[in-house]
């Protein structure tokens, strides 16, 4: 008996879970937007993986290293853990076309929601897509399930600019009370 595949929240990081700072490479910069943990606890209780997506430009650019995002990273998680809260996963694209050329990792396109997708048994259909960007949002539109910008970080900014089908929201609290209302909602 095949196990039915899981629902992901995919999660944008920066703008986000955390205060959106241009090119993150200090921990001690990282400040959790106020929220996002009860709202990460909210969003595992009602049966989705919290997967970090995000673009890290910065790597291709020589801004930081891998090691600079690992460390924090690793701030962000301890923040998380203080408020009993943690991301399922997390994926990055350290890519940036200008730098390093095309690759299928940064968003919008999919690679790393398919690997995922493979690494966890996941459902992109019925996964929802959360960040700041259109580009963290438009690709529910390609699989299937359902996106949310968030009116923090740059969201303010792109709100006017979301297609149809993409619901718009204050934040990522507000996708959390959202997800009950969802078809599967537990």
């Amino acid at each position: 008996m095949t196990r039915p595949a899981g629902r992901a929240a995919f999660l944008d990081r920066d703008g986000t879970i955390v205060e959106e700072a241009h090119y993150l490479d200090d921990p001690d910069q990282v400040a959790l937007i106020p929220g996002a943990a009860a709202a990460l606890r909210r969003l595992e209780r009602a049966g989705f993986l919290t997967v970090l997506v995000t673009n890290q430009s910065g790597i291709a650019r020589g801004l930081y290293t891998e090691q600079q995002f690992r460390a924090v990273q690793g701030r962000v998680a301890e923040l998380l853990a203080r408020d009993g809260a943690r991301l399922g996963a997390v994926y990055h694209c350290p890519h940036h076309p200008d730098h390093t050329g095309p690759c299928d990792c940064r968003k919008p396109d999919l690679g790393m929601y398919r690997r995922a997708a493979l690494e966890h048994g996941l459902d992109l259909a019925s996964s929802i897509y959360v960040g700041d960007k259109l580009t963290d949002v438009v690709p529910a539109l390609r699989t299937g399930g359902r996106g949310f910008l968030v009116r923090t970080g740059y969201g303010v900014a792109e709100a006017e600019d979301a297609p149809a089908g993409i619901h718009v929201v204050a934040d990522l609290g507000a996708v959390a009370a959202a997800v009950d209302t969802l078809p599967g909602a537990e």
